[in-house]
């Protein structure tokens, strides 16, 4: 069984695509310069040269809309920003340009552009170099968006994202850049839109998403040593997500924590809690907990940085908390338990009561 790196299996995706379909470029700064981004890029500029490889001037807004009119005229592009918090100064192009041209056309035309925009944390990189703001991009109707956590998902993904014909926000933090996995050799897919059970369990229910999935199976082997066997899914695509399965976990489960290493106020672990909330209410056992980023900037002080951002530690915290909730599922004034409904999953409906 062979293992990739995180880094080089995003190459790895990128070599063999290029190589596939020669409408596929890449755009992005810093693209010839491993401090923007990592060995991700290592190789391709020579093999393919410098035509389908360009570093442009630095003019987020600009880049983005060569990448747009580019994917418009048939071409398939991967925008790069290095850092995710600078994307922010082309976020007209995308949010207004891009994830609306297939809608105001009727489905006429579509937009095949992979934005690949890449997370930078710690460090003492401070606030405006350590921001994940993948749930802004979540809100937006017409974009895609994944966060691999594993070096299979992070080649399955981007190879998938760039065949779809949808605008994709594709997140890779670089937190994750140096974890080794499993990688197959050949072409391969990961669907959008599918999750994934990296562990089961009875207990808890814990969605994760990007490096916080690896934080996450520590606190499961944590909790396992005190007879507590948690279910630990990753969403994979965080839009669209992968609600069937969500569901049936916490079916089974009944308690839920939402990992989601973002700021907590609109984030995504709330649009999680929320959708289980809707679909799945008659069968939590206990108030669903997040655990998130605080509502703060990231510090520029490296001490302040181990309290700031969340670990394995956080989660054993917030699996213990909802396991310790205690309710009485009693309908008042009948002393029978509360009649069950099947989760909604897709359109399904529940039956009359």
């Amino acid at each position: 069984m062979r293992k990739l790196s995180y880094s080089l299996a995003i190459n790895e995706a990128l070599h063999q695509v290029m190589e596939k379909d020669d409408r596929v470029f890449v755009l992005g700064q810093g693209v010839y310069n491993p401090w923007y981004v990592g060995n991700t890029m290592r190789g391709i500029d020579t093999r393919f040269g410098r035509e389908r490889v360009i570093d442009p001037p630095v003019s987020e807004n600009g880049m983005n809309g060569v990448v747009i009119g580019a994917a418009l005229a048939g071409m398939r592009p991967v925008v790069i920003h290095p850092r995710m918090d600078f994307m922010m100064m082309g976020a007209e192009q995308i949010v207004n340009e891009a994830a609306h041209w297939y809608y105001m056309f009727g489905g006429q035309i579509s937009v095949p552009l992979v934005i690949r925009a890449i997370i930078n944390r710690g460090g003492e990189q401070a606030a405006q170099h350590s921001q994940a703001l993948q749930s802004m991009f979540a809100h937006v109707p017409g974009l895609k968006v994944v966060m691999p956590a594993t070096p299979y998902d992070a080649k399955g993904l981007l190879v998938a994202s760039i065949e779809d014909d949808n605008p994709v926000l594709y997140i890779d933090d670089r937190w994750l850049y140096d974890e080794e996995g499993y990688v197959p050799e050949e072409l391969y897919r990961v669907p959008l839109g599918t999750g994934v059970i990296c562990r089961e369990g009875q207990d808890v229910t814990i969605v994760a998403t990007s490096y916080m999935v690896k934080e996450s199976l520590r606190a499961a082997e944590r909790l396992a040593e005190e007879g507590i066997e948690t279910e630990v899914i990753d969403p994979r695509t965080l839009k669209p997500l992968d609600v069937s399965l969500i569901l049936e976990s916490v079916a089974k489960t009944g308690r839920l924590v939402v990992v989601d290493a973002a700021w907590r106020t609109c984030g995504y672990a709330a649009e999680v809690i929320a959708t289980v909330m809707e679909n799945a209410f008659e069968f939590l056992k206990a108030p669903p907990h997040r655990v998130t980023l605080p509502d703060a900037p990231a510090p520029a002080s490296g001490t302040l940085e181990k309290a700031y951002y969340i670990g394995a530690g956080d989660v054993v915290n917030a699996v213990r908390r909802v396991l310790s909730f205690k309710q009485e599922r009693l309908v008042a004034g009948t002393g029978h338990e509360r009649a069950r409904r099947p989760p909604l999953i897709g359109n399904r409906q529940p039956p009359a009561d």
